[in-house]
């Protein structure tokens, strides 16, 4: 029998964690901060819509809903239409006062960095200026650049944007397939001229967990050696379908903010998905936030991008609190018998449904048993007698896919008219 104790003792009780065992995951130091790219990376994708102003705003609001530190807000040097759309999402976080900090993209011209300051100018807001150079070798050759071309524009940039007033984030594009040597005079010539961050960015989706340990242990200890108090963001692609676990190794490693975009939205497959970063961060322990708002941040990306949220998507899908197997359907309502939602929702899921704003769906389908039909009648305010429970689960045996609710009322309907 459960003692009392709440929750955590419970989950003690009944989960043996495997996740915890031998060589887990070290708990970072210091708080997980986050930068939302939904608004600028997410934009990048080939397949996506522009969204107009006002839902980009929602979106703002749906982001400091639910704690995330910061946002990406857009490309001012992109164009005229393109600063003003920034200039007054920049504006709407100093007129709501979300907590949300804003930021840009730029590269290390003043062609793109003097923008960034106009914004600055123009809302009133302090703007964080995340200037980014190609420092790989294979950028380098078909730039056709060289290391002091590099270092100089560094210099060059991050001393205009310090002098617009901007803080500043200094990107290495493609910091993953970039030579230590390289990283190092980079890192250390942006932060000697005023950078307060500086980002390693897995631009092309290269990189596996262990080589995300690598590089990050060695970046922090560039930051360590010039002795100046600068944190380092991870930024990373889904190429190669790491970008989750990339995410989480980096975080272990070190990194003091990762970004990420809506349902993993951006250039060619995407970005690391912040709603799933948020769900996986907060299953360990590393943040506390409050991620009930998580499924109207999907659906407003989903609906302001025209991308589709999958049936399948975990958490945010249709299907990943739905159950319409019989086997399983029993557990969760022998769970709910008991009187003990958090047991039923957890009994045969590794997402707690209440955490993210959902609830455990029962519905009836070929592969279903009389615990899903008993389940679904009682929700619909119908006595679940033997003789209906039989004639819905035979329809339901009948059909290649789920019953929807209203096809089971429309079924007893019918029965009820013969019955007259």
């Amino acid at each position: 029998m459960l003692q009392p104790g709440g929750p955590q003792r419970e989950e003690r009780a009944l989960i043996y964690d495997w996740n915890t065992v031998g060589r887990a995951p070290r708990r970072p130091r210091g708080p997980v901060e986050l930068d939302d790219e939904t608004l600028r990376d997410g934009l990048q994708s080939p397949s996506v819509l522009h969204p107009p102003v006002e839902r980009r705003k929602e979106l703002l609001h749906l982001m400091d809903a639910l704690g995330i530190n910061g946002a990406n807000i857009g490309y001012p040097g992109a164009g005229r239409r393109a600063l003003d759309d920034v200039a007054e999402l920049a504006a709407e976080i100093g007129r709501s006062r979300l907590r949300v900090q804003p930021n840009c993209a730029g590269r290390t011209v003043p062609g793109d960095i003097d923008p960034i300051a106009e914004v600055q100018q123009r809302s009133g807001v302090s703007m964080e200026a995340a200037i980014f150079m190609g420092s790989s070798p294979i950028r380098q050759y078909a730039e056709g650049w060289d290391l002091d071309f590099l270092l100089r524009t560094t210099e060059e940039a991050v001393t205009l944007a310090l002098r617009h007033g901007l803080r500043v984030m200094y990107v290495t594009e493609d910091t993953t397939r970039a030579r230590p040597r390289d990283l190092e005079r980079l890192y250390t010539t942006a932060i000697e001229c005023g950078a307060s961050r500086v980002c390693v960015a897995d631009t092309v989706g290269h990189a596996t967990p262990w080589g995300v340990r690598n590089v990050m242990t060695f970046v922090r200890r560039v930051v360590a050696r010039t002795g100046r108090a600068v944190k380092v963001d991870w930024h990373g692609h889904r190429d190669r379908g790491l970008d989750l676990i990339n995410a989480l190794a980096a975080v272990e490693a070190g990194a003091n903010r990762v970004h990420a975009c809506a349902l993993g939205i951006g250039e060619r497959v995407g970005n690391t998905p912040m709603d799933l970063l948020l769900v996986n961060l907060k299953l360990l322990g590393w943040i506390d936030r409050d991620l009930r708002a998580l499924p109207a941040y999907c659906r407003v990306a989903s609906e302001a991008t025209g991308m589709p949220i999958l049936c399948n998507y975990p958490v945010i899908g249709k299907d990943a609190f739905e159950t319409s197997t019989g086997v399983h359907a029993a557990a969760i309502v022998k769970a709910f018998a008991k009187g003990h939602h958090w047991l039923a929702n957890r009994v045969y899921s590794g997402v707690p449904a209440e955490e993210v704003g959902r609830e455990q769906v029962l519905t009836v389908g070929p592969m279903s048993g009389q615990s899903n039909v008993t389940w679904c009648l009682r929700r619909l305010g119908v006595e679940p007698t033997p003789e209906v429970v039989d004639r819905v689960l035979a329809a339901a045996k009948a059909c290649n896919r789920v019953l929807r609710e209203d096809e089971i009322v429309a079924l007893l309907h019918m029965q009820a008219v013969a019955e007259r």
